[in-house]
């Protein structure tokens, strides 16, 4: 051994002695810092937050954290069951004409069949955040993708005129596995992914479900022609149903053998503080109610409710809208949607990314807010035109901004509300986007139906201008990013640290780190 490390060795010794001596008193310092956290007010004062992190090294200690390449597996299966989910939510609405003639109902029957999915949510969501809370990530989706293959296969045997009230109920079914969805991309990000890379991770999450909702717009036209033989249509949507609830199968199948909750080691100073907290230190509803009382979160609420409501009244009514001037191209409406939702896909990732490099959430948020709203302006005077190229254009803007504001939402809800859990943050999220997406798509119809499309369409943008204003006035309190930096000089700190009757360290250690493997 070296004369230095025997210096080194001798030194931690006279250290661990003096403190012995006070242990007591550190224990109490080391409490976690989402801990502290939860005993913030229950206001949005960020002078009280800068307070208890302004030294995060004298809060916790530094852990061990690390990647695993599994990671990305977790996140692709969530995507496929996310995108199963989707499809089925959109399969009748594109195609509405062809459903009202075959099951011989009205319009709002056919839109019920979309708006089921909102409905569902709204009173289940509270029981599936407790339990994503209290039986953790795996559980919910393994459940969330039961429900999905289960309703599936009801509807394979629906596919006939005098079932649709049965069609209805697994509609019904499968909307009770989207509550088991909407919130889980950033507690999926947060629990498997690093800070560098949390929000991409989300976007894609999140494209999961957009991948859905582009192939529920692309493929019932396509598979389900709209031909005057009732029988040939009936075998046209069994074989729709067919597809449908073979994978969901497989996907159910996956969920089970592959999905895991958690890696073994967390990959962030966050997420490893998180796993510091007593069971018996949690409440599930005082984090209800601080987010409640959290006045930037509630604005966030609000405005991610009018933006995202719009977008499901949009895909909702897409077919309407095509159709009233463009009649005959079915198809075709289905294309628009898919470039709606293609573009957002873009647009989704791209934000992610952009949200990685630089952590402007309110800025981004805001920018991206606009643009949906300046988009929706030119949707809505471009569709009468009569050119259908236009409409694709105009489409694609509006998708690229509108779609891609969904995953800036998320995580800066759970900027703005750490260290509560993201799915609770993400559940109110998409409870708010859920009431409004029934609101809009029962009113635009109604609009639609008397004054058209333009009426329908300028009754969205006023909201998105609401929308647009709360978002300016949300107060910017990063607090995950603020547990996640401990700092080259806090991390010395850890060393340097001189306690009270202690031995000062030699100089070869003062300059040393402590960091976790990433692999």
């Amino acid at each position: 051994m070296s004369s230095e490390d025997e210096l080194s060795h001798e030194w931690m010794n006279h250290r661990d002695d003096a403190k012995s001596s006070d242990c007591s008193t550190a224990r109490k310092k080391n409490c976690s810092f989402r801990e502290h956290m939860q005993r913030l007010p229950m206001s949005d004062s960020s002078d009280t937050l800068e307070a208890l992190i302004t030294d995060p090294a004298e809060m916790f200690p530094l852990m061990e954290t690390r990647l695993y390449k599994r990671r990305w597996v977790m996140l692709f299966i969530f995507s496929a069951y996310s995108m199963s989910n989707a499809f089925m939510w959109l399969q009748y609405s594109i195609i509405s004409n062809i459903f009202m003639r075959f099951y011989s109902i009205s319009m709002l029957s056919i839109d019920w069949l979309s708006m089921i999915y909102f409905l569902t949510y709204i009173p289940l969501i509270l029981p599936v955040m407790w339990l994503l809370d209290n039986r953790g990530l795996r559980d919910v989706v393994v459940v969330g993708s039961a429900f999905n293959c289960i309703g599936a296969w009801i509807k394979t045997g629906t596919a006939d005129p005098s079932m649709f009230a049965m069609t209805f109920f697994g509609q019904f079914v499968c909307s009770v596995a989207t509550v088991y969805i909407l919130g889980i991309p950033s507690r999926l990000a947060s629990l498997w992914f690093g800070q560098q890379e949390v929000s991409t991770a989300c976007s894609v999450g999140v494209l999961g479900n957009q991948m859905g909702i582009a192939i529920g717009f692309l493929v019932p036209p396509i598979l389900v022609p709209n031909v005057d033989d009732i029988d040939e249509l009936a075998h046209h949507i069994r074989i729709m149903f067919y597809i449908s609830a073979g994978v969901a199968t497989l996907i159910f199948v996956l969920v089970i053998i592959v999905f895991q909750e958690r890696p073994e080691i967390p990959p962030t100073q966050a997420q490893a503080q998180a796993r510091n907290l007593q069971p018996n230190e949690y409440s599930y509803m005082a984090s209800i109610l601080r987010l409640l009382c959290n006045k930037p979160f509630i604005f966030l609420v609000v405005s991610y409710g009018l933006n995202v409501g719009c977008f499901y009244a949009i895909s909702t009514l897409l077919n309407r809208m095509i159709i009233e001037h463009y009649p005959g191209e079915e198809v075709n409406a289905g294309r628009i949607g898919l470039t709606i939702v293609i573009a957002g896909m873009a647009g989704s990732l791209i934000c992610g990314i952009w949200l990685d490099k630089t952590k402007t959430y309110k800025q981004t948020t805001l920018v991206v807010y606009i643009l949906s709203l300046i988009g929706m302006l030119v949707f809505a005077f471009t569709l009468n035109l009569g050119h259908l190229w236009v409409v694709f254009i105009t489409a694609g803007v509006l998708g690229f901004f509108m779609t891609g504001y969904l995953p800036l939402g998320f995580e800066y809800a759970v900027e703005l509300t750490y260290p509560e859990s993201e799915g609770t943050s993400s559940g109110l999220l998409n409870c708010s986007a859920q009431i409004f997406g029934i609101i809009f798509t029962i009113a635009e119809g109604k609009i639609i139906d008397k004054w058209g499309t333009l009426a329908g369409n300028s009754f969205l943008c006023i909201f998105l201008l609401m929308g647009t204003v709360l978002t300016g006035l949300i107060k910017s309190d990063l607090r995950r990013q603020a547990a996640n930096q401990p700092t080259e000089a806090q991390t010395v700190s850890k060393i340097t640290a001189d306690p009270e009757g202690g031995v000062p360290p030699p100089e070869s250690l003062k300059g040393g780190k402590l960091q976790g493997d990433i692999h």
